[in-house]
């Protein structure tokens, strides 16, 4: 029986030569996609090359100036902190500086407040130094030597430290505000202090001129007259505390004056403790004549040969037997005062010599025209006899 071929339906069987030709078309159609894309691409590339480019160097650009940028901010931050470092360091030494000085006015005002409480003892003075607040180099605080602030930090120059450096600047700002503060309590201390020596010594001065006039005497009396006197006017400093220095010396100068017109007057007593008086001055009747007469002093019970005392500095102008005064010490005290010590014993002092306040002058006796053993006292004014009392009253008014 014949062989018959059979082949699957749908398929053409094709001889080998076809497929290899088949395969030829396949690998040359390849190639020209693959020629076709590179010179597409290449196309593309030549296109579009400036623009890639362009784009490329705008994004190195716009990194470029965002670095510039905040290198440039950093910078200007730097620059602002050191100029306020700087600012700040020369503000701290100008009020550092304030500070001294300030400090050495006040120590130039506690001298004079030193010197005006002399004439008001027991009053307290504030203290004028901080330097135990006041961050001062201690060897500078010899005598002879300024006072040295401690120094001021510098500028950082690392932006790192810059919050440091803030700091550091902040707390020196709060101790130099502090000291500003103590100096000012000590300036209102100090005006206080002279406000009070000028009203003290204001009062002393009501007080001794009221003794002065309860004695009978003008204080003008106690006045020196000054040589002649002239310059050109300067004006005292519109300064509240040194106008208040000024009015202050016044008053002090014053009272001083004063005090020393009081210390000259016959204050004290001729006779220690409290000796009796058996006759006082003025018209009594007299011991001898039995009429009336005027008794130019204070008669005083003392013992014989108990001492007679002055009553006020001065010097000796008689130390001899005077009449109906007996055995007789008068004393001058300046300004037309002076003072009479009669009837003694014996002597204890010689003309022309000085004697101070409370110095024996004699003792106690009964010469002359007497009736027993008493001191005979006179005060005496312009060579005018005076009550005694009238010094021996305000006596216990003055300062001890």
């Amino acid at each position: 029986m014949p062989h018959i071929s059979r082949k699957p339906p749908g398929k053409t069987v094709r001889p080998a030569k076809m497929r290899s030709g088949t395969s030829l078309v396949r690998g040359l159609g390849a190639a020209l996609a693959l020629a076709t894309a590179w010179a597409g691409g290449a196309t593309y590339y030549l296109i579009f090359h400036d623009e890639v480019l362009a784009r490329f160097v705008s994004q190195q650009s716009t990194m470029q100036y965002g670095y510039e940028s905040r290198i440039a901010a950093l910078r200007l931050e730097l620059e602002r902190t050191t100029l306020e470092q700087v600012t700040t360091r020369d503000g701290l030494a100008t009020r550092l500086k304030d500070l001294s000085r300030r400090q050495a006015a006040l120590e130039s005002r506690q001298g004079v407040l030193s010197t005006l409480a002399g004439e008001a003892p027991g009053r307290h003075l504030p203290e004028t130094t901080v330097e135990e607040e006041a961050p001062l180099d201690p060897a500078a605080r010899r005598p002879g030597t300024a006072a040295k602030p401690f120094p001021t930090p510098e500028p950082s120059t690392d932006f790192l430290d810059l919050r440091g450096a803030r700091e550091s600047a902040r707390r020196t700002g709060i101790t130099v505000a502090h000291l500003e503060r103590r100096l000012d309590g000590l300036a209102e201390a100090q005006s206080r202090a002279i406000a009070g020596i000028g009203a003290n010594a204001g009062r002393t001065v009501q007080r001794l001129r009221g003794l002065v006039a309860r004695i009978g005497l003008d204080p003008s009396r106690f006045e020196t007259r000054e040589a002649g006197l002239g310059g050109p006017l300067v004006p005292l400093s519109d300064d509240p505390f040194g106008l208040a220095v000024a009015q202050a010396q016044r008053v002090v100068a014053e009272a001083a004056g004063l005090r020393r017109i009081a210390e000259a007057l016959p204050l004290r007593r001729p006779i220690a403790g409290s000796a009796p008086v058996s006759s006082t001055f003025g018209a009594r009747l007299d011991p001898f004549t039995r009429g009336y007469a005027l008794h130019t002093g204070l008669d005083l019970r003392a013992e014989t040969g108990e001492p007679a005392r002055a009553t006020a500095a001065g010097r000796v102008t008689v130390a001899d037997y005077n009449g109906g005064y007996g055995h007789m010490v008068e004393i001058d005290h300046g300004h037309g005062l002076a003072t009479r010590y009669a009837h003694l014993s014996a002597y204890a002092v010689i003309p022309g010599q000085w004697v101070a306040a409370g110095a024996v002058v004699g003792r106690v006796g009964s010469t002359g025209r007497s009736t027993g053993s008493h001191l005979h006292y006179e005060t005496r004014i312009d060579g005018e006899p005076v009550d005694p009392q009238r010094f021996l009253r305000v006596a216990d008014a003055l300062d001890p």
